[in-house]
């Protein structure tokens, strides 16, 4: 008789994740509740809301019956999350902490536990994507030992697992995934990959879970909560006033207290401005950020963006890539923002260079370039670099067609 197969699966204490271990347990696994704790602290009334998700996953658990462990992750997610941040911060860049989250310890720490020190067969989560794999085959992938050598053996059988959109095109959540290790995704379930939200909530709803469906939906950065993002960086960054700068003539508008409390597209808060002015540009050398009057200024509009080097889920380049060193496929930068065409070129370095099919606002060096070819989740790249604006476009333009006509008028006519 085939032994039970044992999925522990990542308990936030919200009804996504509750209802995936419904699920896993219908299905007649042995399913055990992990929650985890990344971060240490206490919203504005004193309540550490860490503890009541914990209480909320542990609840659940109990009226499934299984078991269920909390482990702590503080310490990580310091080092590799939220260090790395406040280093991007400093930067001018704007991070994406719920991405390196993934990457770092739920598809990562997490996972070595569940596998390793639970000794399970599979993880699971609440997220909304799905793989090219069925069930059985996770299980076959459980034991596998990651390769010794620094490069794999280029006669290797891989069958690479890809990652697609969830069958919830609005809740998708492949773009947080998008940086997640081959080998976790490999032992990974999704048991929520073909349902919708609305039917995840009924699931939820006739479950009894109701302490999870009053919740609200986590949105926004999980250890900032309710508070304003300004006043929280400057708690751990020392402030470097700086100048507001109009990008169309150099005046000074005011002042602000660091660069890294505004990224790229806000609204820019200027004392004694009436109107809205939006941050467009920062230069970390001399503090100033740049603004411009409307939203849509050509200021905040390119094209072209290059990446660090790609992480590609399936490990390798798409073998088109691999072949031409380009490829036509579709970006996102914002987590629902729709998809744009774009063109690919594949550097020497594994990093790429990505020409939009139309200038896209406020791209923003590092947040993640992700790309997908149909429903498939190819990978993503911290943005490092953008191409030229619209603007800076328009008045080398300008430049170029007055330098023409002085040209022309200073060139004497022939003499008849």
């Amino acid at each position: 008789m085939a032994l039970i197969k044992h999925v522990v699966c990542a308990m936030s204490g919200g009804v996504d994740s509750s209802v995936a271990a419904l699920l896993l347990k219908r299905r007649g696994y042995n399913v055990t509740g992990v929650f985890m704790k990344n971060w240490d602290s206490l919203d504005e009334k004193g309540v550490c809301s860490t503890e009541k998700d914990c209480e909320d996953a542990y609840r659940v658990c109990q009226s499934l019956d299984v078991p269920f462990h909390q482990v702590s992750y503080v310490k990580e997610y310091w080092h590799e999350v939220f260090s790395n941040l406040l280093k991007e911060y400093e930067r001018g860049r704007t991070p994406n902490p719920d991405i390196l989250c993934n990457k770092h310890i739920k598809f990562n720490h997490f996972h070595k536990y569940a596998i390793d020190t639970l000794g399970a067969d599979a993880m699971a989560t609440g997220h909304y994507a799905r793989t090219s794999q069925e069930d059985d085959e996770v299980f076959e992938q459980a034991h596998t030992a990651p390769p010794t050598t620094l490069f794999r053996d280029r006669f290797e059988i891989r069958n690479p697992v890809k990652m697609y959109k969830g069958a919830d095109l609005l809740k998708d959540q492949t773009f947080f995934l998008s940086q997640i290790p081959q080998q976790a995704l490999r032992q990974t379930m999704f048991p929520l990959a073909g349902l919708t939200k609305e039917f995840v909530k009924k699931i939820a709803a006739e479950a009894g879970f109701h302490h999870v469906l009053k919740k609200k939906e986590s949105m926004g950065i999980c250890f900032i909560g309710e508070r304003n993002f300004e006043n929280f960086i400057l708690e751990y960054l020392e402030p470097k006033p700086g100048n507001f700068v109009s990008i169309e003539d150099g005046t000074v508008m005011g002042t602000h207290k660091g660069w890294f409390t505004l990224t790229l597209g806000q609204r820019a808060r200027i004392g004694g401005q009436r109107d809205a002015w939006f941050v467009v540009d920062k230069d970390i050398v001399t503090g100033d950020v740049f603004v411009a009057p409307t939203t849509n200024h050509p200021a905040l509009f390119r094209d072209t963006v290059r990446t660090e080097r790609f992480h590609w889920v399936t490990e390798d380049p798409p073998p088109e890539l691999a072949r031409t060193q380009m490829m036509d496929c579709h970006f996102r930068f914002i987590h629902q923002m729709p998809l744009v065409p774009c063109t690919v070129t594949l550097n020497m370095d594994g990093s790429v260079w990505i020409l939009l099919s139309q200038p896209v606002r406020a791209l923003t060096p590092g947040q993640f370039a992700v790309l997908y070819k149909g429903d498939e989740c190819l990978g993503s790249g911290k943005i490092t670099q953008l191409g030229p604006s619209e603007f800076t476009l328009q008045k080398g333009r300008e430049r170029m067609v007055a330098a023409f006509q002085r040209k022309e008028q200073s060139t004497p006519e022939p003499d008849s």
